[in-house]
């Protein structure tokens, strides 16, 4: 919600409130409820009918929701808008216990897109509880607070501490579904997901392999929603490795690009897991491939609005369009083999970046094929002083393993997810996801609220 809207709602919620000590009869926001008197006990709230009009209620994009109610009726209300039509992509998760179990739970799993939390704490000690849930949650996290009292001091002490939204309960489906419109469909605001480029120093070093293995530990282990797009248009072999033959996909998405909307996408997009979609090459030789610098444009501003992760694969050419794609993608990922040759190209290509790119993070790098039996090779530090950046992971030459994983359409983490590689691999897609720095675990510092996800608003 933007910065008016808080002010807004805070001055509703003041004028509620004189409203209730003053007796008076006034209609109220839904979601939003005056406070009882001090001398009437607490009621349970009860479910609302599915009467509602939910009519103007745009879809969702794809987005991880889970939700942790202290009480039965606030849990079927957003389990019952989790099956909502509009809710569809969306994947909602409910549980019991509010704060202290969604605390012990992120303990060990990575956090969602939204996090919907109910308290019957006021003041301070919800305040002291949130804190703790922010010490385990990731960054561009949100939190959703549903409380049971209507104090718009206390609505403005969360929302200055960044959280999303503070809902009165009882709460009813429009006002779940209200705040997930808010958060991820408002033209307004961000677009929901981050792009992530992958490309080679030079042909053959792996780049494609890394990426799918990739986007494939995003979906897998966060849970959260990936769009693979291979824009190898003659070549590509995210089909093979992922062992799908759409009929269509990223061809008729760039060369239909004047009406590529989310629907049309959703079409051309093949399934290859819950949480990853593939829009895949056509791999074939009957036409030209020829584009002008913002062809690929469209699509990737629309795959952004309804999905969290743009995992694209690039070819290694050197073209308008592809210079574009570098310029607009979130996070760029060079992949390398430790050689004289990669080591000029990569120079080159991060010295191009940073001057198209002044104000973004410098590529991440990836040194791949390394320990080849015999073979002379650029040592890792020798490799990574010229270039000015630290190579995120560096996986070793294991060709059995890739060629078996390639051969069964598989990711590595499918056929040895024991191995040293998947971890790897796994990390990799931490560090690119922002979970993670290229650095040690334990030197990973933990904010507060206001530092973790007050950053969506700036």
């Amino acid at each position: 919600m933007s910065e008016p809207a808080h002010d807004q709602h805070a001055e509703m919620m003041l004028q509620q409130t004189a409203q209730a000590d003053s007796g008076a009869d006034m209609p109220l926001e839904p979601g939003v409820h005056a406070p009882q008197p001090a001398a009437q006990t607490y009621q349970e709230p009860q479910m609302a009918q599915p009467t509602e009009n939910l009519g103007d209620m745009r879809p969702v994009p794809r987005v991880a929701i889970q939700a942790f109610c202290d009480v039965e009726a606030t849990a079927a209300i957003i389990d019952h808008a989790g099956k909502d039509r509009r809710m569809t992509k969306a994947h909602v998760k409910v549980q019991m216990g509010g704060i202290a179990a969604a605390v012990n739970f992120y303990q060990t799993a990575t956090t969602p897109n939204l996090i919907l939390v109910e308290s019957r704490l006021e003041g301070m000690d919800m305040i002291h509880e949130l804190e703790k849930l922010a010490d385990v949650c990731d960054e561009g996290t949100n939190v959703v607070v549903i409380g049971h009292r209507n104090d718009v001091q206390m609505y403005r002490d969360l929302i200055s501490r960044g959280v999303a939204e503070y809902l009165v309960a009882p709460i009813s489906m429009s006002d779940v579904m209200d705040i997930v419109t808010s958060l991820f469909v408002n033209p307004d605001a961000a677009p929901l997901g981050s792009t992530m480029a992958f490309l080679g120093a030079k042909g053959g070093v792996g780049s494609s392999t890394i990426a799918h293995n990739v986007a494939w530990s995003i979906s897998s282990n966060f849970k959260s929603d990936v769009i693979l797009t291979d824009f190898d248009l003659a070549f590509g072999t995210a089909n093979i490795d992922f062992d799908q033959d759409p009929a269509q996909g990223v061809a008729e998405a760039v060369f239909s690009a004047d009406r590529i909307d989310e629907t049309y996408l959703d079409r051309l997009l093949a399934k290859c897991s819950d949480h990853l979609s593939l829009l895949a090459a056509p791999s074939t030789l009957d036409r030209e491939y020829d584009f002008s610098p913002d062809d690929f444009t469209q699509l990737l501003d629309v795959a952004q609005r309804g999905t969290p992760n743009i995992v694209v694969d690039l070819p290694h050419v050197w073209t308008g369009w592809m210079r574009q794609v570098l310029s607009n993608a979130d996070k760029i990922i060079i992949t390398a083999t430790p050689d004289l040759a990669s080591l000029r190209n990569t120079k080159n290509l991060v010295d191009t970046i940073s001057e198209i790119r002044p104000n973004d993070e410098k590529p991440f790098l990836v040194l791949n094929q390394c320990n080849v039996p015999k073979r002379p090779e650029i040592s890792v530090a020798d490799f990574t002083g010229p270039l000015g950046i630290e190579a995120s992971v560096v996986i070793p030459f294991e060709p059995a393993l890739f060629g078996l994983a390639s051969n069964n359409g598989q990711m590595i983490s499918e056929t040895d997810p024991k191995s040293e590689i998947a971890a790897s691999l796994d990390t990799l897609a931490q560090i690119v996801t922002g979970r993670r720095e290229v650095q040690p675990e334990s030197k990973k510092k933990m904010g507060s609220f206001l530092s973790r996800f007050s950053k969506k608003k700036e």
